[in-house]
């Protein structure tokens, strides 16, 4: 979610969509897969939040989740362009009768909250337990080495309450891009930080949990070769298990659109030697819609949101 801020923003846009091509929906440059496990078709945009805007909005890191009713929402990082990431401080949210549209934008999912100590707000991840739903999400604060992950809920997915504990936990450097899934009758929260809370190896971390509220200490699923404090490629993590694997999709890669996919038959622990797929997207999530699987695309100067078709080679 967070390439560095100063110097790669410019050269990484190069690799996504711009200009008439955002306007037109086409595909982000080289979407082409190339690897063994995966293969990614052409991208369709199927939603712009800039409709009805009076000026250029971009969709950044976000997540899709289907109401009980059958209802599709998305909730994301949403700004005016051009990027401006210390400023994104609301949440977008649109909904659909399918997921392919057509989207009707609605108002902020949530708005920062500066007495509870946010300085933005990064990333949401949202899952239903019973009949509450859970939006996980990075809200900052002033210390990069201690950046908060909190959570909401919500019984309808347009009313949110946070959680009255605080922050779930903090961690850096800029732990962000929470993702939630359940293992083994456990919760598990995959987050993008570094190997050391000051910086180090660009890494994918994770924390467990019985109940959603309290968390174990951090440990490593993933570490990459690089190193430093702000963005790298260990952002926007997915886990997800297909037949007898299980793959992790993350990124920026070569680009600002650019995600890798590693194979491993244990979900903790994946490596560089098992890198099975890259296809070019920015903050790509692997969305089910019934028997099709997808992966999705975003990002700032993208011109909106866009899907995929994903199929499985193995």
């Amino acid at each position: 979610m967070r390439v560095n801020r100063r110097t790669a923003l410019l050269g990484g846009l190069a690799l996504g969509i711009t200009g008439a091509g955002a306007a037109n929906g086409l595909t982000p440059a080289g979407a082409a897969t190339t690897g063994n496990d995966v293969a990614v078709g052409t991208f369709v945009r199927i939603y712009d939040p800039s409709v009805g805007e009076n000026r250029q909005w971009y969709l950044n890191d976000h997540t899709f989740i289907k109401d009980t009713g059958g209802t599709w929402h998305v909730f994301g990082i949403t700004h005016p362009e051009p990027a401006d990431p210390e400023n994104e401080i609301q949440f977008a949210h649109a909904t659909a009768p399918q997921l392919h549209g057509p989207w009707t934008k609605q108002p902020f999912a949530l708005t920062v909250d500066r007495a509870y100590g946010e300085t933005h707000l990064w990333a949401p991840h949202v899952i239903r337990v019973g009949d509450t739903y859970q939006m996980f999400y990075c809200g900052g604060g002033p210390d990069h080495t201690r950046s908060a992950i909190n959570r909401a809920t919500s019984k309808d997915l347009f009313h949110w309450t946070r959680d009255p504990g605080g922050s779930l936990f903090t961690d850096g450097y800029d732990a962000r891009d929470p993702y939630v899934i359940r293992i083994g009758g456990r919760w598990v929260l995959y987050y993008t930080g570094t190997t050391e809370p000051a910086g180090g190896g660009h890494a994918v971390l994770y924390r467990t949990s019985d109940d959603l509220r309290n968390w174990s200490p951090r440990a490593a699923a993933y570490v990459s070769p690089e190193s430093g404090t702000w963005g790298g490629p260990t952002e926007s993590p997915f886990v997800v298990r297909h037949g007898h694997y299980w793959y992790l999709f993350t990124g920026p890669r070569l680009g600002y659109a650019g995600t890798d996919v590693y194979r491993s038959e244990d979900p903790f622990r994946f490596e560089n030697a098992n890198l099975t797929g890259h296809f070019a997207a920015h903050a790509a999530e692997v969305v089910r819609d019934g028997g099709r699987w997808y992966v999705s695309h975003a990002g700032w100067g993208q011109g909106g949101l866009y899907l995929a078709p994903l199929t499985w080679l193995r």
